[in-house]
């Protein structure tokens, strides 16, 4: 898939269109060499199924899978694609393996790590839900320096940086607010900064005045009421200790968008 490609882009497939013989060959074919350009192996005997979905902007992809347990392997013949994106992997509840650069790492509790698509790699996938995220090599070089050197390198989910993300992801990357190029434009310049923030191991985040930070936290925010709003005594003081944050910080969060506890949730 180009990463040229300025319109928003989702592609879907799932094991259950095709008969059980055709699975797996189509999944390997279809999805595995011409969507996201690796050799697919399953690990299991049992009849295989597997559903995934893959989106795409200029400057980010977005993949995420769900199936039988197998491994992706991004070989030499396949890096020939000259697509120098930077990789973030995250396996959630289940686990997974990658392996990279003569390392192996096992990821579990969805802890995630950073790869190189421009070098060979090998991501076994047990279970649970394997989501992956893709950016251009200079977005993340213009945010961290020595870019390279943070592949393989396991990122905590307790990583304030990485749950920001993630929870900025869950509202912003939607197609209604993706049809719009200008709005468009700032949420791919936000999950860059938040995924620098995240694989460049920042010293925690404080009580930041990023815009990144500032409009991830409050989405957070909202997304925590919204979840937990039914419980007796949420209260400003409770949803802040939750996000890490004083019950100041998030009152002025609020404020700024004219947002309030109660109508937070209307």
């Amino acid at each position: 898939m180009s990463m040229d490609a300025a319109e928003f882009v989702s592609h879907r497939f799932s094991t259950r269109e095709f008969p059980e013989r055709m699975r797996i060959p189509v999944w390997r074919e279809d999805f595995g060499r011409g969507i996201v350009h690796a050799d697919i192996e399953p690990l299991s005997n049992a009849p295989f199924q597997a559903y995934a979905t893959l989106q795409a902007i200029r400057g980010l992809r977005r993949l995420a899978l769900k199936g039988s347990p197998l491994r992706f392997k991004r070989l030499q013949a396949s890096i020939a694609d000259g697509d120098d994106s930077i990789g973030v992997i995250l396996c959630s509840p289940g686990k997974s393996q990658l392996s990279q650069r003569c390392q192996e790492i096992e990821l579990h509790a969805s802890d995630a790590i950073a790869i190189l698509h421009s070098e060979p790699a090998t991501v076994t996938y047990v279970d649970g839900l394997l989501f992956g995220l893709a950016v251009p090599r200079d977005a993340l070089a213009q945010r961290v320096t020595n870019v390279e050197s943070r592949a393989m390198r396991p990122i905590s989910h307790r990583s304030e940086a990485l749950r920001l993300l993630m929870a900025y992801l869950k509202s912003a990357f939607t197609e209604s607010v993706l049809a719009t190029p200008k709005l468009r434009d700032a949420v791919v310049a936000h999950i860059h900064d938040l995924l620098a923030l995240a694989i460049g191991e920042c010293a925690p985040l404080g009580e930041s005045s990023a815009s990144a930070v500032v409009t991830a936290r409050h989405g957070a925010a909202l997304d925590y009421i919204e979840t937990h709003f039914q419980e007796p005594g949420l209260s400003v003081e409770m949803v802040a200790r939750c996000q890490g944050i004083s019950p100041r910080y998030l009152q002025r969060l609020m404020a700024s968008s004219g947002s309030s506890l109660h109508r937070a949730h209307e």
